[in-house]
C-alpha cells in the first residue's frame, strides 16, 4: 500500500456544505473509489486558510489515474464545483504534498 497526501482549496464560507455533501457520499462513488484501489481516505480542513488536506492509501496496481474519465467521478466534480477551486474541466485543483516525516 502506498499512502499519498494532497491539498485542495475550499471557497470561504462553504465548509458546512462541503461536509454535508460528503456525509451523503454517493454509494456509487464510494464503490468506484474502492474498486480503483483506494482505501483509508480522509479529508481534513484548515479552517483559517480554507485548505482541504487529504490523505489516502492506494494498493499496488491501483486504477486511480483512470478516475477522471469515469462518469461518476465527473458527476461528483460537477456536484462539488461550486464549493472549491476547480480547473476548467471541473476537476478540483489538487496539489500533491511530499511526505516529510512518518512514525509508525
Amino acid at each position: 500500500m502506498e499512502k499519498i497526501a494532497f491539498r485542495m482549496f475550499l471557497h470561504p464560507g462553504r465548509a458546512a456544505e462541503y461536509r454535508r455533501r460528503h456525509d451523503a457520499l454517493w454509494p456509487e462513488l464510494a464503490a468506484l473509489l474502492r474498486e480503483s484501489g483506494i482505501s483509508d481516505y480522509s479529508i481534513y480542513l484548515d479552517e483559517q486558510h480554507h485548505v482541504l488536506f487529504a490523505v489516502l492509501r492506494r494498493r499496488a496496481g491501483h486504477a486511480m489515474d483512470a478516475l477522471p474519465q469515469h462518469p461518476v467521478m465527473r458527476r461528483w466534480w460537477a456536484h462539488m464545483s461550486d464549493l472549491m477551486r476547480t480547473h476548467p474541466d471541473g476537476s478540483p485543483v489538487v496539489e500533491p504534498l511530499p511526505q516529510m516525516f512518518h512514525l509508525d
